[in-house]
Formats: structure tokens, sequence, C-alpha cells
């Protein structure tokens, strides 16, 4: 059997990979800014199968209204509700900016079990002109109709009360049907403005 030596130079003439080739790059799907808005969605325009994972990404999301929560919810109707059933788990970090208050811990008041409510990213969001949220959420394989749908979050944000805090979140929506929109809002008020990015990975 002949060997097939391979050299460098196979590859000196391609300029392009072909459009089937996965790249391992995230590709931005959406990109929504808020100004003064309810709330900011996604739907099965965006989120299906054409990709095993999509990347939410918040940037300077500012409240209208002061000590409010950020949050979102999964749907399995293209948005026609947000009730998807969830069970999380969730700690955080604080510090003021006065240098005299701190925690760490499980923050058992934000998480859900079995819950269809909506599940907060941040709480007690501040709304002077420099305070907002920055951080991203993940949601796995959301199109399956075999499992769950896992999802983890990481933030930073300003705490009404002149502090950073610091939020990890995973959970899942206990369902096996496709989860196809997301919502994401304030518990009070509108997002008076910042942008959230959706990008799909995989494929």
């Amino acid at each position: 059997m002949a060997l097939v030596k391979h050299t460098n130079n196979s590859l000196s003439n391609i300029t392009a990979l072909p459009s089937a080739v996965p790249t391992g790059k995230m590709t931005l799907l959406s990109t929504a800014t808020a100004s003064s808005s309810a709330s900011l969605s996604f739907n099965s325009t965006y989120i299906n199968s054409d990709y095993l994972i999509y990347k939410f990404e918040f940037i300077n999301m500012h409240p209208a209204t002061d000590n409010v929560d950020f949050h979102f919810n999964l749907s399995t109707d293209n948005g026609s509700n947000y009730n998807v059933t969830k069970t999380t788990t969730m700690f955080y970090a604080y510090h003021n900016e006065a240098g005299t208050d701190n925690a760490f811990g499980y923050d058992s008041s934000n998480d859900l079990a079995q819950s269809t409510g909506y599940q907060i990213i941040g709480n007690n969001n501040g709304n002077a002109s420099d305070e907002s949220l920055a951080g991203d959420l993940i949601i796995f394989n959301p199109s399956s109709s075999v499992f769950v749908k896992h999802f983890i979050c990481s933030n930073t944000y300003t705490h009404q009360n002149n502090a950073q805090v610091q939020r990890k979140l995973a959970g899942y929506g206990n369902t096996t049907s496709a989860v196809n929109a997301i919502n994401f809002k304030f518990s009070s008020g509108n997002i008076g403005s910042g942008q959230i990015k959706l990008y799909g990975l995989g494929i």
C-alpha cells in the first residue's frame, strides 16, 4: 500500500473554507437594542435547530426604575407564553463602594424549584446614570425533543446600594419540548437602555 505524503503546499492555494466546514466561531444572529423598552425578546427566527448552543450577551442593561430585578423566562410556543418550568441554583459575591460591607454565598431567595416564574439574573439593580448590568446567558440544545434545557449565566452589576455584585446561575428548563423564544425584562419599569446580542455556536 502506497503512503500519501502531505506537505504544507497541499493547503497553499486555499483562500476560504467551504460553508459546510465549521470554524468553531460564534455567529452573531441578532442584536436587540433597548430604548425605554418594556422587554427584549428573541423567537424561533433565531432560536431553532440551526445551532446546538445559543449565547446571549448583556451589554450595559440599564433600568429606568431603581431597585429592580433583571430576569428572563423561556417559551415553547414562540413567545405566546413565557412559562417554562425551571429549577435553578445561584450564588453571589457582594462588596460595597465604602468597603464596609461584603458577602459571599448561596442565594436561596432567588433560585427556583419547579417554577414557571421568571428567573432572576441580577436583583436590586440601581438606575443611577452610571449603573448597569453586564454578562451572558448560555442555553444548550434548546431544540432537543429528548433532554431538558440546561443553561448557565454569569453577570456583574451595580447594586442600588452602591455596591458591586457578581452572580452565577445554573439550571434547566424542565421540558422536552423545543424552547424557541426567550424574554428579558426588569421586574418593574422599562429597560432604559442597553443591548443584548445573540450568538449561535456549533452546528
